[in-house]
């Protein structure tokens, strides 16, 4: 999505800024309206965050886990109704073509924060290192200094390694032939290695085939690349065995028994809790 956005937004003015979802917004000083007349410099990647930096002034966007980027090459003219519809931001450059920043559901969690330094975004404050730019011995220590929490959770953190998060944990884990559950501080120095290559290769091949699409093409690439994440019933494209799933109370992870627990299904604590 960065590498869309520098493509079309890059030397472009930005003509309007506008907020219909109050909630969207998170800072006032300097108001969204300090974006006006600005050219945009360059659009940045910070762990999940995106970054528009116009002339100084950032545009920091966190799409959330409902929100989504819409790019049209000619905005509508019409005015946004505050309150009205999914768009909770609209952006217009000055060739008339521009983004909305759309939430679907009730769970209003996208973020726009518009600030003169990235790192006055508490989030982006308390970013862990990029995982492109870690060697697999700073990786080794990370898991090791992480001692008996999950793996699916170290590697979710974005404290601990930016930009991963829920989908992506459970690839790289199924990649590494790993349980989500297994305590970070418990690997070998060869299932650290394992780990960390399964982590490179996955991350690098969903950018890869990324490159070049448009935005609206991006979610549903990012969908048919995943293996187990989000395919619970189906069958696992390495061994032929069925993905299972462990629900919790906001979320939820897909594996592979065969592949990652040596056939032995994981506990779902909250199917436990309700049979009981």
């Amino acid at each position: 999505m960065a590498g869309f956005l520098r493509e079309r937004a890059v030397g472009r003015a930005i003509v309007r800024a506008d907020i219909t979802a109050i909630s969207a917004l998170k800072t006032y000083d300097p108001p969204i309206s300090a974006l006006v007349g600005l050219l945009i410099d360059d659009v940045t990647r910070r762990g999940k965050f995106l970054d528009i930096d116009a002339q100084g002034v950032h545009l920091v966007m966190h799409l959330a886990r409902a929100g989504w980027l819409r790019w049209k090459e000619e905005q509508p003219s019409t005015l946004l109704r505050p309150g009205k519809g999914p768009i909770a931001c609209r952006v217009v450059l000055d060739d008339d073509s521009g983004f909305d920043l759309t939430e679907a559901g009730t769970q209003k969690k996208l973020a726009v924060y518009v600030v003169r330094d990235p790192a006055q975004v508490p989030g982006i404050a308390r970013l862990g290192p990029d995982p492109f730019t870690l060697t697999a011995e700073e990786f080794g220590a990370i898991l090791k200094r992480e001692g008996r929490v999950q793996l699916k959770g170290v590697l979710r953190n974005q404290s601990v390694i930016a930009g991963i998060g829920n989908a992506y944990s459970d690839e790289i884990l199924h990649v590494a032939k790993m349980s989500p559950f297994k305590p970070a501080s418990n690997l070998s120095e060869d299932e650290l290695q394992q780990l960390f290559e399964a982590m490179q290769e996955t991350l690098r091949d969903a950018v890869d085939r990324s490159k070049g699409l448009a935005a609206r093409d991006l979610k549903s690439e990012k969908k048919s690349g995943l293996r187990v994440h989000g395919r619970k019933g189906e069958k696992c494209p390495v061994c032929g065995d069925v993905v299972r799933e462990v629900s919790f109370a906001d979320s939820s992870l897909q594996y592979c028994a065969t592949c990652q627990t040596g056939g032995k299904p994981l506990a779902d604590r909250r199917l436990s809790k309700l049979l009981k």
